[in-house]
């Protein structure tokens, strides 16, 4: 039987918007309700979660899940988007940057930082798109945010016509990779773009699990691969609800506290996803109800 709730773990090819990606999924799926937990420029390949039917309530916890990243930044190239889609702004001479300066400049930027975005994104200045402005030539400069880098390791430094370096990121969501490679850049005084994006995981979903776009058509419309139970018990901890319980909840009704802190997901007597919940005021309450009344 096709299922049709719940998340698809797709491997994002490049070209490609999150928008196009939901597109396709909306007509393998034959479903308008899909969405995205987290975007991908069209650059960018790798994990992209897609929630279908009543598993699009998901995404929102999706979204803020730490993510991981395999990355290429080229030392002495500036771009106008920080990423190798933007004109060359500026040009140096990177061959004098130390391998010791790379890991320096890197280590800076680990940890709790306050990252600018790049100026060319989807954040919302005075209710348009970054990325509008700047390309009608508007000079944009954006507020920083802090974010979490928690590794930014060195996997491989090429020299040839250009310092190419590989890296591996696990970072908190909001973190911008295109702001890394150029503030390495900048802190090396030679500039630097981002030339290559993969996104290894999202949360607990890796590119193991991932589906390519072909793969998806093959076995259309069955294309969901976690159920809402599968998917949850992915995402949250849980505890299992009695049959009055699961009658209660599924009206919006609280239960009693279990003591679980966060939100975590509840299930009905048959495994069945109910609601996500959280404990406050003395009361389990839903923050979001999955189960039908």
């Amino acid at each position: 039987m096709t299922v049709v709730d719940g998340l698809i773990v797709v491997d994002k090819p490049g070209g490609m918007t999150s928008h196009d990606v939901v597109a396709r999924v909306r007509r393998l799926a034959k479903t308008r309700r899909v969405g995205h937990g987290g975007t991908l420029d069209p650059m960018a390949t790798g994990v992209l979660i897609i929630g279908v039917n009543r598993a699009t309530r998901l995404l929102t916890y999706v979204i803020g899940a730490t993510k991981s990243y395999r990355a290429t930044i080229r030392l002495g190239q500036s771009t106008l988007t920080d990423d190798a889609e933007g004109e060359v702004t500026a040009t140096a001479d990177a061959s004098g940057v130390t391998d010791a300066a790379i890991a320096a400049g890197l280590a800076a930027q680990t940890g709790e930082i306050d990252q600018v975005p790049s100026a060319v994104s989807a954040i919302k200045v005075n209710g348009q798109r970054a990325y509008k402005r700047v390309r009608e030539g508007e000079a944009v400069e954006l507020t920083a945010r802090r974010v979490t880098v928690s590794t930014l390791d060195v996997l491989a430094i090429r020299r040839g016509g250009h310092v190419e370096v590989d890296v591996d990121v696990t970072c908190s969501s909001g973190t911008y990779i295109r702001a890394i490679a150029r503030d390495l850049g900048a802190g090396l005084g030679v500039g630097g773009h981002l030339t290559a994006l993969r996104r290894t995981a999202v949360g607990g979903y890796t590119l193991a699990e991932a589906a390519t776009l072909e793969q998806l058509e093959e076995r259309a419309p069955d294309v969901v691969t976690l159920d809402l139970a599968g998917a949850a018990r992915r995402a949250f901890p849980g505890r299992d609800a009695t049959a009055e319980e699961a009658v209660t909840l599924s009206h919006g009704g609280p239960l009693s506290p279990a003591g679980i802190a966060g939100p975590y997901a509840v299930y009905g007597p048959a495994g069945d996803l109910l609601a996500i919940v959280s404990e406050r005021g003395g009361r389990a309450r839903a923050e979001i109800v999955l189960a039908p009344a």
